[in-house]
């Protein structure tokens, strides 16, 4: 199993630890990833990384469709890989309604068929085997609609870029994962339970034969919090919080793909009583509904003989990649002892 190291997206203030990513290189992780929501981008910061390391690779979890045009995102790619040395992975979301649509002012409208056809023509850009002529239900290039020039003709990128930069997408969804299986060279995981990967599995699998291909070689990616520490509830406490906002908040009141995926996996009365309190307006008992037991099972938390004992969970799991989500460089220290 691979390792990669998470830095999110910075709050108020753009920070971030890049010795942290300089340690993690150090120590043999394969990858180090930035994030974006209604703030810092993922772009940036990764390039910074990038020219403060040689080896590991750079990605994106996620770079949300709406907030780039699909050749803009292959510009960005090939420009990043190109700098970096054949480092980057293109990691693609569409991200939720309240931000495509609170956010970026666009309407969060079929995001599958959004996704299949962004990734179609990034991938069209990357190979230059033609100008770029594309005719969707969202895009449309050269753009002949509605206040058209009549101007635009179809144009190959310049830059003769990586034509295979792996392309992974963020998919907490069941027909999201099917996509992922189907088009993408591995999926990003909010969260996974190490030993159901049958209910993220089967639904690869169903968007893998959907096209014919195999699996050999596709990435299984989910994002693990690890605190080291003493005191256990001290350790779960923001991690609880965490779980509670995923559960209780992301999503619709009558959708909610993290929810669904946690209740899946077997927290199913858990979910319920987050949500029944959450949408109550008891937000404190929303909180206390979720169970240590599964702080426990998404996350690693604890000295370090109880996050080893834990980790073999993750050792013998299906997850290609462990993307450890850590402040702590002594936890991303014994990650890389206890993945040795």
């Amino acid at each position: 199993m691979k390792l990669g190291l998470t830095l999110g997206y910075s709050g108020a203030g753009v920070a971030f630890d890049f010795g942290l990513v300089q340690e993690a290189e150090r120590l043999g992780y394969d990858s180090v990833w930035t994030a974006e929501a209604w703030g810092s981008d993922a772009v940036s910061p990764l390039a910074w990384a990038g020219a403060l390391t040689s080896r590991i690779r750079l990605g994106t979890a996620i770079m949300q469709l709406p907030g780039r045009s699909p050749a803009n995102t292959a510009m960005t790619a090939m420009t990043l890989d190109a700098l970096s040395g054949g480092r980057f992975i293109l990691g693609l979301g569409t991200s939720g309604p309240q931000v495509v649509e609170g956010w970026h002012g666009v309407p969060w409208d079929r995001p599958l068929g959004w996704m299949r056809e962004y990734i179609t023509i990034v991938r069209a850009v990357l190979a230059r085997e033609a100008p770029l002529v594309f005719e969707g239900e969202r895009y449309q290039v050269p753009y002949r609609g509605p206040g058209s020039k009549g101007y635009g003709k179809p144009l190959k990128s310049i830059l003769h870029g990586r034509k295979d930069i792996p392309i992974w997408t963020g998919a907490m969804a069941p027909g999201g994962q099917e996509l992922a299986g189907e088009l993408a060279d591995g999926v990003l995981l909010t969260c996974m339970h190490p030993e159901r990967h049958d209910v993220v599995g089967d639904r690869l699998a169903k968007g893998a034969a959907r096209s014919g291909r195999s699996l050999d070689g596709f990435e299984v990616a989910p994002t693990v919090a690890v605190t080291v520490g003493d005191d256990l509830e001290r350790c779960r406490a923001p991690l609880r919080q965490q779980l509670c906002l995923y559960i209780g908040g992301m999503g619709a009141k009558d959708k909610n793909f993290y929810a669904d995926y946690v209740s899946a996996v077997g927290f199913h009365d858990e979910v319920d009583q987050v949500r029944a309190a959450w949408f109550g307006g008891d937000r404190a008992r929303a909180l206390a509904s979720v169970t240590d037991t599964m702080i426990d099972t998404f996350y690693l938390i604890g000295p370090p003989d109880r996050i080893r004992d834990h980790f073999q969970r993750w050792k013998q799991s299906a997850a290609t990649t462990l993307v450890v989500g850590a402040a702590q460089p002594e936890a991303i220290r014994l990650i890389a002892e206890l993945n040795g």
